[in-house]
């Protein structure tokens, strides 16, 4: 028997489309629900999990800082924030960090810098680029930024101070932005986890770059999904072998444990000034002892290889078992943010994957999404494969 949302939340509001189960506990790569049925995790909480469920060298750290300090306030020096600080602007080789508790607050925090940053400069409206299919969140701010207007419907009047502009297309970014003077940074995402798992080219972000750098903008990369080791490398945008002005993370930098970051570099890292920006709940110990940890963890356990090679081989075993389905598009992604393309909206398979067993989720209606804990292995990423083939199979033929 399946636990109806309208049943066991009533009390709850209807913002979520939810599949009807209720998940009780986790190990590992497993997860039960609350009638005791076993699932496989091919979500990772959307990214969230890296050290997977019930890790038996996170909990008792987490533990440990529940009965030490869980909040204090930033009116006070937090030692953790400096410990993670650095083992993230040194992984990054960028210079300063600003800790906040999700992707949006980071993304806005992001936002809030570059119009900053241009405001200094003396550009009174300033005007950050986007990017086609990005998504950054849901606050006015972060909404404005975001493409799909699933997201922006109904919620008018957005915020100024964008264009928008297609992904990969350089000359597309040199004709938006030729002449006008307002152009404060170019925000986007180097593999768009919500509009698809589209990459955006190492060349493209190189190009980027050198334009940035040119006109004295700044590159703002959101690395809310991609960052973290889900790449098999510690941001995306390391494949590309540059560094951003600013960076946003969360998601898996506390394996569960909300918390977000903005990394910024240089001039970049000296825009926000006492007064200019805080938070209640950003930076407090628990959370900076939850990415430390993480990082930690990570590092003692090879993560970044461990993600390389069993994202390389669930990607084969996907294109192997589904890349020549008709009507599967494309097979794309790196490391362990991996997405599958059907011709045809298909969030009917969310359902039933549950059903099968097995978790994931589905992006821009017609991308299967897998974000796996990090820890997942080889064997898994075969089962993931097995329970999902026959579900896209199905939903094709239908």
């Amino acid at each position: 028997m399946t636990v109806s949302t309208e049943v066991v939340q009533p009390h709850v509001m209807s913002t979520y489309g939810r599949v009807p189960i209720a998940l009780e506990r986790g190990q590992g790569c497993r997860l039960w629900d609350v009638n005791g049925k076993e699932y496989l995790d091919a979500l990772g909480g959307i990214a969230v999990n890296t050290l997977g469920h019930n890790h038996p060298k996170f909990v008792p750290a987490i533990q440990d800082q529940v009965a030490k300090l869980i909040h204090c306030s930033n009116y006070y020096n937090v030692p953790g924030q400096e410990e993670l600080a650095k083992l993230l602007t040194e992984r990054a080789k960028m210079d300063k960090a600003f800790f906040c508790s999700t992707g949006l607050e980071a993304n806005e925090a992001a936002i809030k810098l570059a119009r900053k940053f241009g405001v200094d400069k003396g550009i009174a409206n300033p005007v950050i680029v986007v990017y086609d299919h990005a998504f950054h969140g849901r606050s006015l701010g972060t909404m404005s930024a975001t493409a799909n207007p699933k997201v922006r419907e109904g919620f008018g009047p957005l915020l100024e101070g964008f264009i928008r502009i297609p992904a990969n297309d350089i000359e597309a970014l040199k004709k938006a932005t030729a002449g006008n003077p307002n152009i404060v940074g170019v925000m986007m995402e180097p593999i768009q986890g919500e509009g698809g798992l589209h990459p955006m080219r190492a060349e493209y972000m190189q190009q980027v770059r050198a334009l940035c750098d040119a006109n004295d903008w700044l590159m703002i990369l959101d690395e809310v999904q991609s960052g973290m080791g889900r790449t098999g490398k510690w941001f995306a945008h390391q494949w590309a072998g540059i560094v951003p002005d600013v960076m946003s993370l969360a998601k898996g930098l506390g394996s569960g444990v909300p918390v977000g970051a903005i990394v910024a570099k240089g001039k970049a890292a000296e825009v926000l000034k006492p007064g200019n920006h805080g938070t209640t709940f950003g930076g407090n110990p628990l959370s900076m002892r939850a990415g430390i940890e993480t990082i930690r963890i990570m590092e003692e356990d090879d993560l970044l290889a461990h993600t390389t090679k069993v994202g390389a081989h669930l990607k084969a075993k996907l294109q192997q078992e589904l890349g020549s389905l008709p009507g599967v598009v494309d097979v794309r992604g790196e490391g362990l943010i991996i997405g599958i393309e059907l011709n045809k909206p298909c969030g009917v398979l969310l359902g039933r994957g549950a059903e099968a067993g097995l978790l994931f989720s589905v992006t821009a209606d017609t991308v299967v999404r897998l974000v796996p804990p990090l820890i997942m292995t080889e064997a898994e990423a075969d089962e993931v494969v097995a329970r999902l083939k026959p579900l896209v199979q199905q939903f094709l033929a239908e």
